[in-house]
């Protein structure tokens, strides 16, 4: 079963981006992930299976409306 992962979440990853932060924000969510890396900029495309198991903790951005 898939993880709850929506657009606009943090992720935490188990392994650190070269440039030392571990926490990224999904940008775009179905068969591939598109992550932001906070500390960078930087931006990744990866197969959903692949960023799941990466994947540490994941902190909910809650829609102030």
């Amino acid at each position: 079963m898939p993880m709850d992962i929506r657009v606009g979440d943090i992720l935490e990853l188990k392994k650190t981006h070269p440039c030392g932060c571990k926490e990224w924000k999904a940008l775009r969510v179905g068969m591939d992930f598109k992550l932001r890396c906070l500390g960078c900029g930087h931006e990744v495309m990866i197969p959903r299976a692949k960023a799941e198991k990466s994947v540490k903790k994941v902190r909910r951005e809650e829609a102030s409306q």
